[in-house]
């Protein structure tokens, strides 16, 4: 079945359809919502939560631009939703310059490794930091989204990309033998 006739056995609630279209794109979103979750379990949540959205507003897809594009925002705002209507998004003030340039050496870390310590930010550090590095939205669409001032996003970039930075050169320094 090609994506366009998935769509529209999904929009008759076709359950068939739905199975496959989620078979189809539950890897790519499972990814989206490790990203943006503190942990596995919680992103397995989110990715469910996203697909009885996806599939309950599937009729509003007038397929201008990518469906996957489309889920993907889906499953983005729910994530987002989750943490404005748990509190979570907890305003963080601290004086840190609005760009810090880190540059880090990221041959040595693996993939595994690199969502875990994303993951481990705090919640407002980590929704930054994918929007802006991993999703490409700007400073502006992200202080649109999570209802906070341009300059929060900035600082809150700049602060997750120093913390980032802080646990990659403890794990290399681990790595590297001291001489004696």
């Amino acid at each position: 079945m090609s994506l366009e006739q998935l769509l529209i056995a999904c929009k008759k609630n076709d359950s068939k359809a739905q199975e496959q279209l989620y078979r189809q794109l539950s890897p790519k979103l499972f990814a989206v919502c490790l990203k943006y979750s503190r942990n596995y379990a919680e992103a397995q949540d989110n990715l469910q939560e996203g697909f009885l959205l996806i599939f309950k507003n599937i009729v509003k897809f007038d397929g201008r631009g990518s469906f996957e594009g489309w889920a993907k925002r889906v499953v983005i705002n729910n994530v987002l939703q989750q943490y404005r209507k748990n509190g979570f998004l907890e305003i963080v003030t601290e004086n840190i310059p609005d760009e810090a340039d880190v540059i880090v050496e990221t041959d040595a870390i693996s993939l595994e490794y690199l969502l875990q310590i994303i993951q481990e930010l705090p919640d407002r550090y980590r929704l930054v930091f994918n929007l802006f590095v991993i999703d490409g939205y700007n400073h502006k669409e992200i202080s649109e989204l999570l209802s906070i001032a341009i300059g929060s996003s900035k600082s809150n970039l700049a602060r997750a990309r120093l913390l980032l930075k802080e646990k990659i050169e403890a794990l290399n320094s681990q790595k590297i033998p001291s001489a004696k």
